[in-house]
């Protein structure tokens, strides 16, 4: 597994992985029109997120299997400097890919980033309640539970309750060599 930075060719992949997992993350994204399953749509996107990342607010990055198999995302987005010096999480894996570590991977390369090239103080994600195998992951990367946000994301169309987690730098310990 590794993360690489998304590119704009990689719009039919993710038009592909988000049709093929629409039932899944319909209950942990927000409420999607058939449009957005398209690889125009998908490519919309990218363009904003390149932007958001060309403009330091933002990290886009492709899940990979096996050298170049885009098996899903991760963002690190809403970057903050100054005195926040923060910024949120976001991932999701192909249903294919689940199960087998993946996602926990990701999100520890992605603390590498985080804290490494990218100097944050802060990274912090969101769960909805019930979604214990996120909640899992982000515990096992040193995610450290820090309260509940009533109706705090619009998920699946509905306005759900989240767990919120974080990990502060000075909490985590970088990988041996």
């Amino acid at each position: 597994m590794s993360l690489r930075p998304l590119r704009r060719e990689d719009a039919a992949r993710l038009a592909e992985l988000e049709l093929r997992n629409r039932e899944e993350l319909l209950v942990g994204a927000p409420l999607r029109e058939d449009a957005w399953f398209t690889e125009e749509a998908q490519r919309a996107m990218l363009d904003e997120a390149l932007a958001a990342a060309e403009e330091g607010r933002g990290v886009p990055l492709g899940i990979v299997l096996g050298g170049e198999q885009l098996v899903g995302r991760l963002s690190i987005n809403g970057i903050v400097r100054g005195a926040f010096e923060s910024a949120s999480l976001g991932y999701w894996v192909d249903r294919e890919a689940t199960g087998q570590g993946v996602a926990t991977r990701a999100v520890r390369a992605a603390i590498g980033v985080a804290f490494g090239a990218l100097r944050l103080h802060r990274l912090q994600a969101e769960v909805q309640v019930g979604n214990d195998a996120s909640a899992r992951v982000l515990e096992n990367c040193g995610f450290v539970e820090y309260g509940l946000a009533p109706q705090y994301l619009r998920l699946g169309g509905d306005w759900r309750d989240c767990r919120l987690f974080q990990l502060v730098h000075a909490d985590w310990t970088p990988p041996g060599p």
